[in-house]
């Protein structure tokens, strides 16, 4: 029998911060070759998995450990961190944490250059692996002229120049397009294909990792294992739901259907579905009772106002060109394209944090053009993709608190407002923490506390779910949601198709600098030459109405979305 290169046996730790463990009694084999899929809520322990695993523990994180956990056959214990880097690839979520090279070529270049590889052999490599992230054309470009995505390709590329046993990847689709992710998940099919690597993926992005087969799937609960077994079994119950993990949105069509989900569907991929006559026809009829529902929604009244947008960061530049919309008062609307396509640069115009070359911004018919950052701040607030570039306070509380703080707000209604932010945000048990404590997706929900706090005219967010389980996304969501039906205006950034689908009505394409659409977010999705243009990909809502002989899929799409919102929600 085949010896597993990773081996957890009645396996515990916890860190030394810690009052309890955060894992316990882990018993967990994966095998060369292997392709394994570790999903769990924030807290159930998954990361620290890895981090067992790449020798992030202990050689970083100091703790207790109970049991044994085998590398490669050998005891991690007695292993080095250097020593399990030439075994264990690790692709981090928090990709600036993980840059060490000036440019993009010297980040590539770090292992094989410590490895004393010769120079041209060196240069070969990373040009080889460039090539196979689509990075090859930004090997002189510094990291903080990345965007997040050109980032997650580097580090992709950094694990893929060495032949190591095991890849580690940590949401390696957070701030990925959908497009760019489907290809990242290729690239990692292809990768182990040419190494013949265990592959290890923790994702909350479950639909989007399963574009591609996965041999099994681990779920975690509570730092313990509550489930390891073949995707299609696991897909066919309910414990992803009961566990907090979403599940693809063509199995959720399908339960509101009142179709059962058996393992003789072959529910792994929409693809792979294997419906009988009666399930198809159990959806036609679903969707043909919903259809006569679906609700229009009208524009309010005006509240931002962008025109003849032109910007470039360098003279020689055009990184965006004639861009024109209008936000209406009390709206909730997407942004999406691929990435480079300058929607956070567009953010970045709206919020005063860069001059446009030409065009206008205006609030309420109000010029914009003479107001500074602070004084914008006042009425619309910015939350940004990486929070490592946003928090500035040490604590949790005094994070969060700070803007109130420079307001001159008394403090019983500080404490009063921090408090009920943090509540919301899933942060009120941690509000005496230390920042540098919390992981990167808890990090993120501090910086959007701090900015709901303030209780802006209009919120900006830039990726407000990249790295969230389904539960803190919901539950960020769904406050979002209620801020919007209390009047105020929410505009997202997102490369997120279930997001955008689920909570905007409308959304804004782009492309390159340039705007493809200002539409309906279900018809964002089902139209193949705009999903194509803005490297999104169409949601699986669209191969199952096909499949199912329905002639309009954007309609059956807008009857899913209306169904979740009136029925479930």
């Amino acid at each position: 029998m085949t010896t597993p290169v990773i081996s957890f046996q009645d396996y515990g730790f916890q860190y030394t911060a810690q009052a309890e463990p955060t894992l316990h009694h882990i018993n967990l084999d994966i095998y060369p070759g292997e392709k394994v899929l570790i999903a769990g809520t924030s807290g159930s322990g998954k990361s620290t998995i890895g981090n067992c695993i790449n020798g992030l523990i202990p050689f970083a994180y100091s703790g207790k450990s109970t049991g044994r956990l085998f590398i490669d056959g050998k005891a991690a214990e007695e292993s080095s961190i250097f020593e399990l880097s030439h075994v264990v690839g690790t692709v981090l979520q928090d990709t600036d944490g993980q840059f060490i090279g000036l440019t993009v070529g010297e980040d590539i270049a770090f292992a094989p250059e410590n490895d004393c590889v010769p120079q041209e052999e060196m240069k070969r490599l990373v040009g080889q692996v460039a090539g196979l992230v689509d990075i090859e054309d930004h090997l002189e470009y510094a990291p903080h002229e990345l965007s997040g995505g050109q980032k997650q390709r580097v580090s992709l590329a950094g694990v893929m120049v060495e032949e190591v046993k095991v890849l580690l990847f940590d949401e390696p689709l957070a701030n990925l397009d959908p497009a760019a992710g489907r290809t990242t998940i290729e690239l990692i099919d292809m990768v182990q294909e040419r190494t013949k690597a265990a592959v290890l993926i923790i994702e909350h992005r479950l639909e989007d990792v399963l574009w591609s087969k996965m041999d099994r799937i681990v779920l975690m609960h509570e730092g313990g294992i509550v489930a390891d077994m073949p995707t299609s079994r696991l897909l066919s119950g309910n414990l992803l739901l009961e566990h907090g993990i979403r599940e693809p949105l063509y199995l959720t069509a399908l339960r509101y259907a009142g179709v059962e989900i058996r393992e003789d569907l072959h529910p792994e991929h929409v693809d792979s579905l294997q419906l009988k006559p009666e399930d198809k026809e159990q959806v036609r009829r679903w969707y043909h009772t919903q259809r006569v529902g679906i609700r229009q929604r009208q524009h309010g009244q005006e509240l931002l106002r962008v025109r003849d947008l032109q910007f470039g960061y360098t003279p020689d530049t055009c990184t965006l060109q004639d861009v024109n919309f209008t936000i209406y008062k009390g709206e909730m609307v997407s942004i999406v394209g691929r990435n480079g396509a300058g929607k956070s640069t567009l953010a970045k115009l709206i919020c005063g944090f860069e001059q446009p070359v030409s065009g206008s911004i205006s609030m309420e018919g109000r010029d914009l053009c003479g107001d500074t950052i602070k004084e914008r701040a006042a009425y619309i607030g910015y939350v940004m993709q990486n929070p490592n570039q946003m928090i500035s306070k040490p604590m949790i509380w005094d994070e969060v608190e700070m803007a109130l703080v420079q307001s001159g707000m008394p403090k019983e209604e500080r404490t009063r407002r921090v408090e009920e932010t943090l509540k919301i945000c899933g942060l009120y048990p941690f509000r005496n923490w230390p920042v540098s404590a919390l992981s990167f997706g808890q990090k993120k929900r501090v910086t959007i506390a701090s900015i709901l706090v303030q209780r802006p005219q209009i919120i900006i967010l830039d990726e407000p779910t990249a790295g969230q389980d389904y539960h803190h996304y919901t539950e960020i969501m769904d406050f979002l949601k209620e801020l919007n039906e209390k009047g105020y205006t929410i505009v997202m950034i997102t490369h997120d198709m279930h997001l955008m689908l689920e909570y905007t009505r409308r959304a804004i394409v782009f492309s390159d600098g340039r705007m493809l659409a200002d539409t309906t977010a279900a018809h964002v999705l089902n139209n193949p030459e705009l999903v194509r243009e803005a490297n999104l990909k169409e949601t699986s809502l669209y191969p199952l109405s096909l499949a199912c002989g329905i002639e309009e899929p954007q309609v059956f799409t807008e009857c899913f979305i209306d169904y979740e919102q009136k029925e479930v929600r």
